[in-house]
Order: C-alpha cells, then sequence, then structure tokens
C-alpha cells in the first residue's frame, strides 16, 4: 500500500512540478518590466486606491452589481455547515443543480462507454447538460475530462479540492456575451483561498448507520504566510471512500419486480430456446435460485442486475495547491495552482455471451452435459435438438446452444491526473484598470480492465477445446483430424456447466483480457482586459470593459486495439460486452468582447455586452446580452435580461473516430417505427451501435430571458425572485429512433448485414435479404414496402417476435437533433431575527418548473419533461439556523416533488405485474412520491478548533419506489442510504 501511494504522490508531484515551471515562464511573459514598457505611471499609489470588486456575470469592476444579476453565493460558513466532504456532494444542496439527469456523480458510474466516467462528477444547471454548463475556477477556464460522458465533455468537479474553495458563485443564466461557449444554462465559478495566514488542519469521517461500512475519510490541510513579498497559501486535501452495494439495504437487496429479469443468467447457463424441441428456453438445472416462469410459460434461471450493482464505488483523491499573491509596485501578480490524482474502481454487469459474431447462443458441444448426474444429464438430451455446427479453428461438433453472462462484474481501474495553472498581473493605468494572464490546465486518465472482460476468440476456442496452456491457439489438422499446440499443451474444454471447478476455472482465466484506455485533456489560453470609467454621463460614469482571449484546446482518448471496433474484423471487438470511443480533435479559438454599463437615471441602469468568437473548425459567432435595473426605492431592485448563448460542439463530438456503444430507440415517440420494431408497443430497445463524429455540427444556440425583483424590506430580510426561460435548439446527439424513421424511405440507411464501410444506416440479419415485399423488392432496394416485408417475413421465418430483425453495429452520426424549451421560478428568502443571545436565520430557496419541452428523438412529437420521470417540477431547500458566536445548531429541510414514473417504457409482463400489485391507476400510469428529508447540522467553536456534526437523512426516509428504473429508485434525484453522518474537527495554529 506504501508503495502505491508513493506512486501516486510521485505523479502528483510531477505535475505540481510541471505547473511551477510553466508558472515560472509565465511569469517572464508577464513580467512587470514588459507591462511598465507599456503603461503610464497610474494616478495613484496602491495604497491610496481602494478595491474594486468583480462578480461572476460582469467584467466591469467598481459598480454596485449587489442584486442586478440572479446570482447565488455559498461561501466558507454555508459550505461547512452542509457538511459536504467533495464539490460533488455540495452541488446535490443547490436547486438549480437539481432535477433531470444533467448533474452526475458517480453513483452513475460504470464500466461501460454507455456509463459515466469512473471516479468522476459533473454540475449541470438546469438539467440541461453539464457540457452547458461553463465552469470556471478563479473566473478562468478548467481543462474538461478526457473521457466523456457518452460524447458531452465536461469538468470533473471532484478534481477541485474542497479545501481550497473560499466561496462558490452560480450564475443561473446564459452568458456567453462574457465568458462565451458553453454558458447556455449559466456559469458556477469557484473561488479560491487566497491571503490566508496561519496553519488549519481538517478531519472528517462520514458513514451510514447501515451495518455495513460504507465510510469516508477526509483530511485537509490550510497554511499560509508572508513570503518573498507576498501572501503564499497552500491547500491540500485526502479523500477516501469505500463502496456501496445495493445488497447492502433491505430496500434494494431483491429485484423491485420480479419480472424484471434477464435470460442470462450467471454461473451456470439456460439452454436457448433454439436448441431445443418445443423452442422453450431450459432453466439450468444447477441454478443457484429458484427458477422463475416467464410469461412464455417457461422456467428459466434468471438474473438480476442488482446483484451487481454499486451505488457508490471505491474512490481515493489526493488534491491540493496553491495561491501566490505579490504587489509589483502598481501591479499584483497573482499565481494559482491546482492539481489532483484520484484512482477510482467502477463495475458493471457481467458481459453477456455470445457467438463469435455476437449472435445470441452460442454453442457448446453435447459432452458439457455430462458435469451433471445421468438422470438429469439423460432429461435434458430428451429435450434438446442438437445441431452440428463449425468451431473456431472449422471443426465440426454436435452441440447446442446457450444462454449466459459471465460470473465476473466489468471492472476498470482509472487514475486520473489534473492540473491547473493561472498566472496573471493586474493593475491599473490612470482610471483604467487592466489584467492579462495565461491558463494552462490539463486532465489525463489511465484505464484498465481488471476483471469481468473476455477476449471472444479464446473464450470461443476455450469451449470447443482449441485452446493451448500458454493462451494461444491450437492449430488443426483437418486430414488428421487432430489438434495440436506449437507452445504449451491443449487444454481440456471448458464447461460453462461447471461450477466450483478449479480446474475449469484456470481456463476461463486464459480468456480473461485486461484491454486499456488512455486519454489526455488540454486548455492553454491567454487573455487581457480592461474596465474603467468611458465618460461622464447623467452626474455619473458610463463604464466599460473589453477584453480579448486566445484558446487552444485538444483532447485525446485512445482505447487499446482489443477494445476497438475496426472494419478489418468485422467491426466486432475483440472482448464481449466492452465498448470504447476513440477520439482525437483540436480548435483554436478567438474571442473578444465588450460591455457597457449605462446609469439612465439615478434609478435606472442598462447594461450591454456582446462577444464574438470565431472558431477554427465550425465556424463564427456574435452572442449579445442586454440586461435593465431599475431601483424604485432604496430596497427594491427590479431586474431583466434577454441573451443569447453557444455551445461549440464538443472536442469528443467533433473529433469522433469511431465509439462503440448501445443506444436506444424509442418507439412510443414514433408510431410507424413501432410497428416495425416494436410489435406495436411504446418501449425502449437497446442495440450495439457505431457512432460517428460530424465535423459539420453546428453550435448548439439557446436565447434566454429572465426579469425578477431583489427586495430588502429590512437589513435583516431578503427576497429574490426570478422567472427565466431557455429556448435550446440544433442539441447534437445520435438519433436512432430518427435514423429508423428516415430508413422506411431511404434505402441508403437499410442494410443486410453489415453497413459498409464509409456509409451510415441500420444494419438487419443477412436472412432478411431472402424476403421481398409483394412487388419483389428486398430491403435494401429503393421502393420496398417494409410493412409487406415484415409481414412475409413472419410467415417465413415464424420469428418469436413479429418484428424486422435488427442486426448489431449500426452506423449512426452525430447529429443536431432538436430543441428544447424550458421555464421556471428561482425563489430565495432569508430573514434574520436578533435576540441578545444570538440570531434565529431562516432560509428558503427553490426552483420550481413552469415547462419543460423538448422534441422527441425521431418525431416532431413535443413531449413535457416538467412532472415526468427524473424531473420534478419543484425543488426547494428550508433553513433554520440558532448561530450565536460560540455554536450553532439547525436544519436543512430538503424537498424534491413527486412525478410520473416511466412505467411506458417497460415490458408487458413487468406491467402485468405492476397491475398484480395495484400499483398503477386507472390510467395505467402512476406516480413516483415527494421526497422530504430532514439534514440536522451543528457546530460549536472553541478558541482553535471547531467542531461540526451533520446527519443527513435525520429521520431515515427511504426513498420513493421507481418502477422506471431497475434500482427500484431514481438515482438522479433519491438516494437508498437511508441516515448518514458526518463528524468533523478543525484545529487552528497562530
Amino acid at each position: 500500500m506504501m508503495g502505491e501511494n508513493h506512486m501516486k504522490l510521485s505523479v502528483l508531484s510531477a505535475a505540481v512540478g510541471s505547473a511551477m515551471r510553466i508558472a515560472a515562464a509565465s511569469a517572464v511573459v508577464l513580467s512587470p518590466a514588459v507591462v511598465a514598457q507599456q503603461a503610464e505611471p497610474a494616478s495613484q499609489t496602491s495604497d491610496d486606491m481602494v478595491e474594486r470588486i468583480q462578480v461572476t456575470g460582469s467584467n466591469i469592476r467598481g459598480v454596485d452589481l449587489e442584486g442586478s444579476q440572479p446570482l447565488t453565493v455559498l461561501d466558507e460558513e454555508d459550505i461547512a455547515k452542509t457538511g459536504a466532504n467533495t464539490i460533488s456532494e455540495l452541488m446535490r444542496t443547490v436547486s438549480q443543480t437539481r432535477g433531470g439527469v444533467g448533474t452526475f456523480d458517480t453513483t452513475q458510474s460504470g464500466a461501460t462507454s454507455t456509463s459515466t466516467p469512473p471516479g468522476q462528477a459533473a454540475a449541470s444547471l438546469r438539467g440541461i447538460g453539464p457540457s452547458a454548463t461553463l465552469t470556471l475556477v478563479n473566473g478562468r477556464r478548467i481543462a474538461a475530462s478526457s473521457f466523456a460522458a457518452g460524447t458531452e465533455n465536461f469538468v470533473d468537479i471532484n478534481s477541485i479540492p474542497a479545501s481550497a474553495i473560499k466561496r462558490v458563485e452560480i450564475l443561473a443564466t446564459g452568458a456567453s456575451a462574457i465568458y462565451g461557449a458553453d454558458a447556455v444554462a449559466g456559469v458556477i465559478n469557484y473561488i479560491l483561498k487566497d491571503d490566508y495566514e496561519g496553519l488549519e488542519l481538517n478531519a472528517s469521517y462520514e458513514n451510514t448507520v447501515d451495518d455495513d461500512d460504507h465510510g469516508a475519510i477526509n483530511l485537509q490541510a490550510l497554511w499560509g504566510t508572508q513570503v518573498a513579498d507576498g501572501n503564499l497559501t497552500l491547500f491540500a486535501d485526502y479523500y477516501d471512500r469505500k463502496s456501496i452495494r445495493a445488497t447492502d439495504f433491505a430496500a434494494t437487496r431483491d429485484p423491485i419486480l420480479q419480472s424484471g429479469y434477464s435470460y442470462l443468467p450467471k454461473p451456470t447457463p439456460n439452454i436457448y430456446y433454439l436448441s431445443t424441441q418445443d423452442f422453450y428456453e431450459i432453466g439450468a438445472p444447477n441454478c443457484e435460485t429458484e427458477l422463475v416462469s416467464t410469461e412464455l410459460d417457461e422456467d428459466i434461471c434468471a438474473y438480476y442486475g442488482n446483484q451487481d450493482d454499486f451505488f457508490e464505488t471505491p474512490l481515493e483523491t489526493f488534491s491540493g495547491g496553491l495561491t501566490f499573491t505579490r504587489d509589483i509596485d502598481d501591479m499584483v501578480w497573482k499565481t494559482d495552482i491546482l492539481a489532483s490524482h484520484s484512482s477510482s474502481t467502477s463495475y458493471s454487469t457481467p458481459a453477456p455471451i455470445n457467438q463469435i459474431n455476437d449472435e445470441e447462443g452460442p454453442w457448446v458441444a453435447l459432452d458439457a452435459l455430462d458435469v451433471f448426474p445421468d438422470a438429469t444429464r439423460n432429461a435434458l438430451l430428451d429435450g434438446i435438438y442438437s445441431e452440428f455446427f463449425d468451431t473456431y479453428l472449422g471443426r465440426e461438433l454436435e452441440g447446442f446452444r446457450y444462454d449466459a453472462r459471465f460470473e465476473s462484474p466489468r471492472t476498470v481501474e482509472v487514475d486520473t491526473t489534473a492540473v491547473r495553472l493561472v498566472s496573471s498581473l493586474s493593475g491599473s493605468w490612470g482610471e483604467w484598470d487592466w489584467e492579462g494572464g495565461v491558463t494552462y490546465s490539463r486532465s489525463e486518465s489511465e484505464q484498465e480492465a481488471v476483471a469481468g472482460i473476455y477476449n471472444r476468440y479464446r473464450y470461443s476456442a476455450a469451449v470447443f477445446g482449441e485452446l493451448c496452456s500458454d493462451g494461444s491457439f491450437a492449430s488443426y489438422n483437418a486430414g488428421t483430424d487432430n489438434l495440436s499446440c506449437a507452445t504449451g499443451t491443449l487444454l481440456p474444454s471448458y464447461n460453462p456447466f461447471a461450477v466450483d471447478d478449479a480446474a475449469n476455472q484456470e481456463i476461463l482465466a486464459l480468456t480473461q483480457s485486461r484491454p486499456t484506455r488512455d486519454g489526455t485533456s488540454e486548455v492553454m489560453g491567454v487573455d487581457f482586459k480592461v474596465n474603467g470609467s468611458l465618460m461622464e454621463f447623467g452626474g455619473d460614469f458610463i463604464r466599460m470593459a473589453a477584453g480579448v482571449e486566445l484558446r487552444h484546446e485538444e483532447i485525446t482518448d485512445d482505447p487499446s486495439l482489443e477494445a476497438q471496433a475496426r472494419p478489418e474484423n468485422g467491426y466486432l471487438v475483440d472482448v464481449y460486452g466492452f465498448g470504447s470511443s476513440k477520439s482525437s480533435a483540436d480548435r483554436r479559438q478567438f474571442g473578444v468582447f465588450t460591455e457597457f454599463h449605462i446609469p439612465l437615471t439615478e434609478q435606472v441602469d442598462v447594461s450591454l455586452a456582446g462577444r464574438f468568437d470565431d472558431y477554427d473548425d465550425f465556424g463564427s459567432t456574435f452572442n449579445p446580452k442586454v440586461g435593465v435595473t431599475y431601483r424604485p426605492t432604496d430596497n427594491l431592485i427590479l431586474r431583466g435580461s434577454w441573451s443569447t448563448a453557444f455551445r461549440a460542439p464538443s472536442l469528443t463530438q467533433a473529433g469522433v473516430d469511431l465509439r462503440t456503444t448501445r443506444a436506444s430507440f424509442d418507439c412510443s415517440a414514433n408510431q410507424a417505427v413501432s410497428d416495425l420494431y416494436c410489435e406495436g408497443e411504446g418501449a425502449v430497445r437497446g442495440n450495439n451501435v457505431l457512432e460517428l463524429g460530424n465535423p459539420r455540427l453546428e453550435a448548439e444556440e439557446s436565447e434566454s430571458y429572465s426579469l425578477g425583483l431583489a427586495y430588502s424590506p429590512t437589513k435583516y430580510t431578503h427576497l429574490t425572485i426570478d422567472y427565466w426561460q431557455f429556448d435550446h435548439e440544433e442539441i447534437v446527439d445520435t438519433n436512432m429512433t430518427g435514423v429508423l424513421a428516415r430508413a422506411i424511405n431511404d434505402a441508403s440507411l437499410r442494410h443486410c448485414g453489415l453497413v459498409p464501410q464509409g456509409e451510415t444506416g441500420i444494419s438487419y440479419e443477412e436472412r432478411l435479404c431472402l424476403v421481398t415485399d409483394n412487388n419483389g423488392l428486398t430491403i435494401e432496394e429503393d421502393g420496398a414496402n417494409l410493412n409487406q416485408i415484415l409481414a412475409n417475413w413472419v410467415e417465413f421465418e415464424n420469428p418469436r417476435y413479429a418484428e424486422l430483425p435488427l442486426f448489431r453495429d449500426h452506423v449512426l452520426q452525430l447529429e443536431n437533433t432538436g430543441t428544447q424549451e424550458l421555464e421556471g421560478i428561482d425563489l430565495s428568502l432569508t430573514h434574520d431575527i436578533v435576540f441578545d443571545q444570538g440570531d434565529l436565520e431562516l432560509g428558503l430557496s427553490g426552483t420550481h418548473y413552469l415547462t419543460y419541452d423538448r422534441n422527441k428523438p425521431g418525431s416532431d412529437e413535443i413531449e413535457s419533461l416538467a412532472g415526468q420521470f427524473r424531473y420534478p417540477e419543484t425543488i426547494a431547500t428550508a433553513e433554520i439556523f440558532w448561530t450565536t458566536e460560540d455554536w450553532y445548531a439547525g436544519a436543512y429541510i430538503y424537498y424534491t416533488d413527486s412525478y410520473k414514473d416511466e412505467t411506458i417504457r417497460l415490458r408487458g409482463r413487468e406491467i402485468d405485474e405492476l397491475e398484480a400489485l395495484g400499483a398503477l391507476d386507472e390510467n395505467g400510469e402512476r406516480d413516483i412520491s415527494s421526497w422530504t428529508t430532514v439534514s440536522f447540522s451543528a457546530g460549536y467553536y472553541f478558541e482553535n478548533a471547531d467542531v461540526r456534526l451533520t446527519i443527513d437523512n435525520l429521520f431515515d426516509r427511504d426513498a420513493p419506489v421507481a418502477y422506471g428504473s431497475a434500482r427500484g429508485f431514481d438515482a438522479y434525484n433519491h438516494d437508498p442510504y437511508g441516515t448518514m453522518y458526518t463528524l468533523s474537527l478543525s484545529y487552528y495554529f497562530d
């Protein structure tokens, strides 16, 4: 363990060293001598200057902007009271980042390409998505994670040390006129601690009150002193969390629905239905659980995903950094460095076992049944329809097909190292302030699959007895019908039906693979801006800010060859059930902005801003903003704004060469698609697809409006109410539903067998081309009637399901698929009651969605998400605290509104079970109940120490049942942990 920690610290120290070297270089570039050559002497000395504050959302300093925009600020005490140990935990307490599926944490991580990256988390405003929320540190950008969430690049907020945060500023409205790309839903700006003197040490421990050990420890240090005529502030953070499994809790230990099973069991197989005499699946005789009766009256050995589900995965992070601030004549030199290293493990359900060509039902020889007693074996042989098949080496064996998955969950380990440097100089020139800076930020991740990933060729050879003891393939002499090994010895056949057989497991171990994946993301930028008084106007001044920014971004994501789909391999990934994303892209960007603050009268201010950005790949864009503030009285502010914003296609979206993943199509969105592929039902189906980047993608665009007020009738009472609206267009995604719909009339999208290289579209089983419509046209020909082909296919093949048979590896290209419109109201109310003994602090904040509409992919139909699955209409937090000089105690009350369960996408057998349980209303729907939890928080201040206790979910409220999630609850809006506590101790040295 010491060696592992030494290695991690070495990596971290190397990253810090690199950043320090860059800092030294930047100091030369921005040295006082260089700047002084271009600057006239300031009219005031630094001692006479009044500090001019800049807030998120504006580059203009020296103007009272309090209340002029919907800005939420969390200071150190606010953060401490929540008990949050990580930025991810903190963001779960903010109403603007709750609701929907945009914000995610390690609860959604996994080993496959459809999961979020292991050990990483992202914050999303308004649920629009993490790539539509701009994340800043001290007002400047930070490199995105090199591993995308799907194809969305995002900033990993787990890489930002919580110990370094002085405050968080959240502007939940479009801000591209100020900051450029990605500020579609707004900006989250993390402000670092600086100018600190002394030493602070903090230790905390959190856990559930459940019997299992779910503990997490967090150690933090903060030190600051005067050095080299400036202030140096250092911070360090260590966080270590254990795993939390579904089987740890009574509510999630068993499947939420008995009918939510998979036909692919572990560790022993079922007999595949096409290898039985009556075409009914035969359950594994040595199934470890009771056989389950299916809707087809089969008795099978079933699999339920909860047995391998991890709610939280192991995570260990080291992070730290520094800020250094020094006055140099009339200028201020400031440098901040952040560095982090995380190690995490993530799991996904065990991979299904398929044939080499990825068809269902792999083959095994008849003698595999010899592992059973004679009576069992003979009974199975009576029910099996055996056939001759060709092995991997071309031998002909007699056998049958089976249904199974591997026993071990797919498991990956990921190490991520991130470093960020910003060095800036600021000063004044007459009545104007200026600032220039350089930014370098890098995130690098290394992933290795350590369990549950098996090579399809070696596994097949092992089952057929064609694998050698060194893992190589045997040679087959067809003339003598003999197998031989050039090196090693020939192994006996691996038997998937043999349980607890050590020798058998040793053979399986030889088929395991450990594919890797390496990614790097970099951002390099230079910026310069000025702000000051432009001219006198109406007894005041028109103030202006202007600036320029040059930025270069680069990203690579490179999986090992065995995890890539390649044309020469028929797009078959060498390993089972493990996709990858291979991408590489870079871009250069130039931006210039200007901003004006115009005091029209003593009561009315107007702010105008505009920014032009030019990208060397997709083009240029201009985004304006207009804001108006009216102060009819000293304690009332009325405010409104209009702006446009954009999100450039992410580098992953523009540069992905080939992403092996799974995509879903929604039959509830398009009836024609449903009739051809879902037997007319409104189901959601998943398929293996190959996803291609698209250099012709357009930028996502947004238009936002806000109208609100800030009212402070007393010194201790503050109320803000804001109405907001976003119109978001040209959203980038894949659209399999739309491709299926277009393929009805576009023959170029229809392919029997694999989609040819260089083309896109849908892959059908090759045998489908043996069937024609009533005019003799196959599915690949122009003018073919797909409904007639489906009817003729059913008559020809008599398949289990009356659907056009899809094959694998449909090729989809990212496209600008649609629009979404959302509007809502934010409310914040605080009121303090002052007593001689202390203060009673009351607060209420929340967000209510009036509408959240988007088009269904593949359809012009608009669906309303507000109040639907995972999109609660109302999210709110109330707080009550008693505070004194020595201690505080109080509670947060978190409310999540009820919303519809997603029962429409369940299988028919699951709907039948819900009806039998009486869980559906007369319309066949159900509501997920609202959820209210109370978090107790208290702290005591000693002379040189603090003690804090936080108890989340004080009354141990169970998460509401959600049948639309296989987990049985909605992990985006609820958690199943019950009561959790966090105890922390801080000590301060003078």
